[in-house]
């Protein structure tokens, strides 16, 4: 096992950047033998641990060493993908096709270090045409979606969105789409994770060989030195967004309210200081809407995120801005996209306090489902299906089981949702909505990911069919109570920086194996252990129906009076996650269900996490 110095130099050695190198250079010329353990151990630690390949791909903030986003990270983990990539499909009996992969990227940077999104993905192009693939840079900053869609419509062995989503500024990401556009998931990210330790050592000397690119590329045309696409670029976008058009979701909604002479909603948008304006202006020309009021402070792409402490639509002050700008400009509902343009959140004015809500993933996932069903599901020639993480709402699936289509539950996250999609597909069913309750959702069969492009343009014409029969999305969402049953949640999170700890309050509500039968004075009804080996109470043989997993331990308990409580860790942030659902009985008022849901959540969460005890800090949502 290496040390932390021994680490530190043979990193310098590989690194191409000549900031990180000259940074962990002058860490290693200041350590005394004893500083390895500050600094430097945490930058280069002596267990050989680096940056884990899990969720997607690669997240973490852009610092030196193999814990960071940083340029050798990134051409070690394109070679390790490049490989496997190749091994696969020779596996597959297509050893001498060559292979395609596609890149994008967004607006992510740190100046001080020489480190950006761009970069990054001007590299992996680099150590992929190395690899003999014939790679699509897509040119300029672009929207996830579109990596999504172009990675099937190229049929690509791959595709790599550079992207640190939401996160905070100081992050990058590396998110790593196969073949059929989903996101990767097991067992493809441990082989991968495994060729990346084999390619450790660059193939060539890719510093050199970019700034020659750059220094040749004055006359070029192209954003990327001419290593990107442009007119591929061009072409992909408007094909993108022509499937989108011709998907069926399309229902000239904005035509029938100005035939029916009523005053529309306006709408405000917020692209969160990401990529999304361009592309959102685009969706909303495609299904023929008004133009939206663009908040202007958050319009052009800036990695700084000067407006907001995170870029995350979900958290709590993230849409001040949007709405006093809404409020400025006569709008009734607010509408924003994350900053790579994969998710979507919904606000919207009361008419009698004045005040502004904010729907939950849920709620938007009900409405935006129902939506997609009573206008072009009922009709559908194939047979109909939805899907939903698991800790999602159970609303959807109780309207499906009222209309008569198809709804499948997944394990959390859209790399799950995505590919039972794609299995669905294959099984003869049109899979016209997927979605997660932390707002991430999939409109129809153009992509097979998250989409905040195509859901704002669904959403905006829910909205106008809603306010065209004198009603409010609060109300709407208010009659699909009525119609098929309360169902009230609450989501949240707690900061937990000890992974352990994580591990920790999940044995103890395992109880050694026996589970537990109640939590204070609520009764369990039923257990669903989603770790190793894994456990379900309610299926003959006590293994659950989902996969399991070691690594991402999840419990549900399903309690007598109704209420599911379901505990996990994120796979991208130090979070620990819990959501609890009320479905209420019938004939109960809602405020009696809420408050039963409220001091519930309350005693349990106290009870089974114990913040105080275990470090947990609470959330600011």
């Amino acid at each position: 096992m290496q040390t932390s110095i021994e680490r530190a130099k043979l990193w310098v050695e590989r690194d191409p950047n000549e900031k990180t190198r000259e940074y962990v250079n002058s860490l290693i010329k200041s350590d005394t033998g004893e500083s390895s353990s500050g600094h430097l151990a945490s930058l280069f630690p002596s267990d050989g641990s680096r940056i884990g390949f899990g969720t997607a791909g690669l997240r973490a903030a852009m610092k030196a060493g193999p814990l960071g986003m940083n340029d050798l990270v990134i051409i070690q983990t394109t070679q390790g993908l490049a490989r496997y990539c190749e091994r696969f499909s020779q596996g597959n009996g297509n050893g001498d096709k060559k292979l395609i992969a596609v890149i994008g990227y967004d607006h992510r940077e740190n100046p001080e270090l020489n480190l950006s999104s761009k970069s990054f993905a001007l590299l992996a192009k680099m150590v992929l045409l190395e690899a003999g693939f014939e790679c699509v840079l897509l040119d300029g900053y672009v929207a996830t979606p579109l990596v999504a869609y172009a990675t099937t419509k190229l049929n690509a062995a791959t595709g790599i969105m550079v992207t640190a989503s939401h996160n905070p500024m100081a992050d990058a990401g590396f998110k790593v789409y196969w073949s059929d556009g989903c996101q990767i998931r097991p067992p493809f990210d441990e082989l991968i994770a495994d060729s990346i330790l084999e390619n450790l050592q660059p193939w060539t000397d890719y510093g050199t060989k970019l700034k020659e690119t750059i220094a040749m590329a004055s006359s070029c045309v192209d954003s990327c030195y001419g290593l990107g696409n442009a007119d591929q670029t061009l072409s992909i976008t408007n094909d993108y967004f022509n499937s989108v058009r011709n998907s069926g979701l399309v229902t000239n909604q904005n035509a029938a309210s100005t035939k029916a002479g009523i005053i529309k909603p306006k709408i405000a948008y917020t692209a969160m200081h990401g990529v999304g304006h361009v592309f959102a202006v685009k969706s909303f020309e495609i299904f023929n809407l008004d133009p939206f009021y663009s908040v202007p402070e958050q319009q052009e792409p800036d990695y700084t995120f000067p407006t907001v402490s995170f870029p995350n639509p979900e958290e709590k002050g993230a849409l001040t801005l949007a709405t006093k700008f809404a409020d400025e400009h006569g709008c009734v509902i607010v509408l924003a996209n994350d900053p790579d343009a994969d998710r979507l959140a919904v606000a919207e004015k009361c008419r009698k306090t004045k005040e502004w809500s904010t729907f939950t993933g849920d709620q938007i996932g009900t409405m935006l489902g129902h939506w997609i069903w009573e206008s072009i599901g009922k009709d559908c020639e194939k047979p109909v299906a939805m899907c939903a993480s698991t800790v999602s709402s159970k609303m959807l699936g109780a309207i499906a089981k009222a209309e008569g289509f198809t709804f499948v539950e997944t394990l959390t996250g859209f790399k799950w949702i995505g590919s039972q999609a794609v299995k669905l597909g294959l099984e003869g069913y049109r899979t016209l909505f997927l979605y997660e309750e932390a707002i991430g959702f999939c409109c129809g069969d153009v992509v097979a990911d998250k989409d905040g492009l195509t859901a704002m343009g669904v959403m905006a014409e829910l909205a106008l069919n809603v306010y065209r029969g004198g009603l409010s999305l609060t109300d709407h969402m208010e009659s699909l109570y009525a119609k098929y049953g309360i169902f009230e949640s609450r989501n949240g999170y707690y900061f937990c920086y000890e992974p352990s700890t994580v591990h920790k309050i999940i044995d103890n509500m395992r109880n050694g194996g026996t589970y537990m039968d109640s939590v204070g004075p609520y009764e369990v009804e039923s257990i669903r252990d989603l770790g190793e080996p894994g456990y379900d109470s309610t299926s003959d043989d006590k293994k659950p129906s989902l996969p399991t997993s070691k690594s991402s331990p999840m419990i549900t308990l399903k309690f007598t009076n109704g209420v599911v409580a379901q505990f996990r860790a994120s796979g991208t942030e130090p979070k620990f996650k819990y959501y609890i659902e009320i479905q209420g009985k019938p004939g109960v008022r809602r405020d009696v269900i809420v408050k039963e849901l409220e001091t519930m959540t309350a005693f349990i969460l106290e009870e089974l996490l114990r913040p105080s005890e275990n470090d947990l800090v609470p959330s600011k949502l």
